[in-house]
């Protein structure tokens, strides 16, 4: 994989997603404990109308990681499904970039099934007096009351709803661990071993869960 010295952005964003976006950026860095290797900001770009989140990935003629973040616009009311959508699209651009600097590749899985955990990370920490009720009423929210575009039986569609299911399920471990017993330290940790594992453990820890 390219080093991440070498990625290249481009795009101009919008304000109010710019700034959001680099607020997610800074908040999964914290939680996770990582170094920061490039500014998200300068690598967003408005989505076109209609269309959801993407991270373009490009590799140039000259072996550079070209990336571009498309963002939905925020509306007045920022909705839930904006708001969820500019922290997936966050997410994937900083475990991308985390992993080029560790020279480590990423399944399009392994960025779904992160970015599904991050959102609950993300708005669990924006929420007062955060505890297992509320919790819960966000989690069912983030994983139960979900319609997925993509049918089942295509391949788009079972990524997403599998990244669903191990996602809900290692964040209601979470929830039942650590959120009722306050013990927060201890499930940060568990966040970050989360973080740094790879497809095959990620998936054996959401299921185990």
């Amino acid at each position: 994989m390219t080093s991440p010295a070498r990625l290249a952005g481009n795009g101009v964003a919008l304000v109010r997603e710019r700034t959001l976006a680099a607020t997610v950026q800074e908040a999964l860095e914290r939680v996770y404990q990582l170094e920061r290797v490039a500014d998200v900001g300068p690598f967003v770009r408005g989505a076109e109308d209609g269309a959801r989140e993407a991270l373009v990935l490009r590799q140039a003629d000259d072996g550079a990681i070209e990336v571009s973040l498309h963002l939905p616009a925020l509306d007045a009311e920022a909705k839930l499904d904006a708001l969820c959508q500019i922290i997936e699209g966050v997410s994937h651009f900083v475990y991308v970039v985390e992993r080029a600097r560790m020279e480590r590749e990423a399944t399009q899985l392994e960025l779904e099934l992160q970015a599904e955990v991050d959102k609950w990370v993300v708005l669990a920490a924006s929420i007062d007096g955060f505890d297992r009720t509320r919790s819960a009423a966000l989690r069912e929210r983030l994983y139960e009351s979900v319609a997925f575009r993509d049918p089942a039986t295509s391949e788009v569609g079972e990524r997403y709803r599998v990244a669903n299911e191990v996602a809900h399920a290692f964040v209601r471990r979470l929830e039942r661990d650590f959120v009722g017993r306050a013990r927060y330290g201890e499930m940060h940790a568990e966040l970050r071993r989360f973080f740094r594992h790879g497809l095959g453990e990620k998936l054996r820890l959401g299921r185990a869960a």
